[in-house]
């Protein structure tokens, strides 16, 4: 389960941030929080987290910086690589990263979770340069790695492998790694643009550890940004065997959602095994197949693309982590998802939702704790993110409950942050009402005249 994820100088967030899932003690809201024993201590874990924020704040550069990071880590190194696909193309070309504006100064990320009955605790700070500078002199400043809150390794201006005995047990061969000599072939083994945590560290010390840390990367952390390839395709060794192959479980949640067909299902749209999702319905006695997305409102597509992730994170707890989760989805539906997170009794394997969203909703009194709801803002001025939670906030102990839990409210009254009026009344006003002819036609963009007369109407 996630702890924590910070990073700093990564897009707007020039001071950095850190996202916590580490509960804040609060009286009666004991609700809803995880918890796994590791030798004699306790670790605790929120179930669920949602973001607030205007547009433009810094909500998605969250979720993208844990994409990057998942993404550095499973690649092992700080070069740029098309090959990892994404819309997050800052994973790829880690020269769109740095605030822009300023002076080249490192990139840290870091990440504390648990898996497999151990804390990891991973940093890595890179020099990658100004922004857009390129990939030239790209270096890794520092790394660090603790297991259990004690250090295994700290990569700096030297290496530091005094804590390897703290993970005797996973060492490759203990008797070698712990050999002083072999300090000498670590240190040989270091490339700049290369993690040493899934080269040298694995090849010389612990491939066991190595391959724990890189498997929670690869199948624990489950980010989901938008234009992601989508689930509704599907390739089959054998298409002739899966003519239609329905998939009862996204059928009956599909049921749930309020979908009108009879059963979803793949079929098979060619020889290579290419199998595209079907609604199946009955039409004057005859069962017919229809693709989903010539059928399905978009919000069901929507809810049919992200509902495999979240089974897939309640059935290996792992934490979900999602891009405008509630986009097309009727709130009532997120609420729901974000219950079944919470419920103890089916969320038996530590799963975690994570998301951002612009409906308040969520705010409702006594939804979610004060520590699960996460805000961003950005300076208008300096145009630097700021990220903060509700629990930062105190609440005067002679308050009444009633008060401390009208959160929607306070939001709006601007008592939080993270809100910005909007009027587009002015802007509207002078193009639609504006005596200029060639302006008046159109808004800008629909014609090369009217965004021509626009600018010119702005020009000294």
């Amino acid at each position: 389960m996630l702890l924590k994820f910070w990073t700093q100088n990564y897009r707007s967030f020039k001071d950095g941030f850190v996202f916590s899932l580490e509960p804040v003690r609060q009286k009666k809201l004991e609700y809803s929080i995880l918890k796994e024993r590791i030798g004699g201590k306790t670790y605790e874990a929120l179930s669920a987290a949602v973001i607030f924020g205007p547009n433009a704040s810094g909500k998605t550069a969250i979720i993208e910086a844990m994409d990057t990071m998942r993404r550095v880590v499973l690649r092992g190194n700080i070069q740029d690589d098309a090959q990892f696909g994404s819309s997050n193309v800052a994973a790829s070309n880690l020269s769109l990263i740095p605030f822009a504006g300023a002076s080249a100064a490192p990139v840290s990320l870091g990440i504390a979770f648990v898996h497999e009955g151990i804390r990891v605790d991973y940093s890595i700070s890179m020099d990658v340069g100004a922004f857009l500078q390129g990939d030239d002199g790209r270096k890794i400043v520092s790394e660090t790695l603790l297991v259990n809150q004690k250090e295994v390794f700290c990569r700096g201006e030297k290496l530091v492998l005094d804590g390897l005995r703290n993970i005797r047990p996973l060492l490759n061969d203990s008797s070698y790694a712990l050999d002083k000599g072999v300090k000498a072939v670590a240190e040989a083994s270091l490339v700049p643009t290369d993690l040493f945590l899934t080269n040298g560290f694995k090849t010389i010390y612990s491939k066991q550890l190595c391959g724990l840390i890189t498997e929670w990367f690869q199948d624990k952390l489950l980010v989901l940004l938008p234009m992601k390839d989508s689930p509704l395709g599907r390739r089959f060794p054998d298409p002739s065997g899966y003519a239609v192959s329905v998939e009862r479980t996204l059928s009956e949640a599909a049921k749930a959602f309020g979908v009108r067909s009879n059963a979803l299902g793949y079929t098979a749209t060619g020889p290579d095994g290419e199998a595209m999702l079907h609604s199946r319905l009955q039409v004057n006695g005859t069962e017919i197949s229809v693709p989903a997305e010539a059928y399905e409102s978009n919000g069901t597509l929507w809810f049919l693309e992200k509902f495999p992730y979240v089974m897939q994170a309640l059935k290996t707890g792992a934490t979900l982590v999602v891009d405008e989760l509630d986009a097309s989805l009727h709130p009532m539906a997120v609420m729901n998802l974000i219950n079944v997170f919470h419920c103890d009794e089916i969320n038996v394997r530590h799963a975690q939702l994570v998301f951002d969203t612009h409906n308040p909703i969520f705010l409702h009194a006594g939804f979610l704790r004060r520590d699960e709801i996460k805000f961003v803002d950005r300076d208008d001025e300096s145009h630097v993110s700021s990220h903060y939670a509700l629990s930062d906030f105190k609440i005067p102990e002679k308050e009444s409950r009633r008060k401390q839990e009208d959160y929607l409210k306070e939001y709006f009254l601007g008592r939080y942050g993270a809100i910005k009026d909007i009027d587009f009344s002015p802007l509207v006003e002078r193009i639609v009402c504006s005596g200029d002819g060639e302006a008046a036609k159109g808004l800008p963009g629909q014609s090369e005249s009217g965004w021509r007369a626009v600018c010119l109407e702005e020009e000294p």
